[in-house]
């Protein structure tokens, strides 16, 4: 018996694949990075699209490299409109994926009635693999 047939037989016994198994791109899953506040967003136009902004709703990002206040800015967009940005101190990681060709998306998980306009508007990041 060689070495190869012994292998095949024992990991065919125990029930191990030796073939990893293809995975489709159906099959891959966007992985959730963070949760983040949307910055900003009483300085730009929200408000008036207020109504249309639900959870599950899909944001657009956009990298602002060139943002005379913050090199890693990275715009949330509601169908082209800004909305305000990923804030400062959580936007490192965002920007870098977006700088090396990665795909972040980003999503409403929850939009609440608030006095403070950092509480109004919850996101999901995620990384599309």
């Amino acid at each position: 018996m060689n070495r190869r047939f012994f292998l095949e037989r024992i990991t065919a016994l125990i029930g191990i694949s030796t073939v990893a198994p293809a995975v489709s791109a159906a099959d891959k899953q966007p992985i959730e990075l963070q949760h983040s506040p949307v910055a900003g967003f009483q300085y730009h136009h929200g408000e008036s699209l207020w109504s249309r902004l639900t959870p599950g709703v899909p944001l657009g990002l956009v990298r602002e490299p060139n943002n005379p206040y913050d090199p890693r800015a990275v715009r949330i967009e509601f169908d082209g409109v800004k909305i305000g940005y990923v804030p400062r101190a959580e936007n490192a990681t965002i920007a870098h994926l977006m700088d090396s060709g990665r795909h972040v998306s980003a999503s409403i998980l929850a939009v609440r009635e608030s006095s403070n306009p950092w509480d109004r508007i919850e996101i999901s990041l995620s990384l599309n693999t």
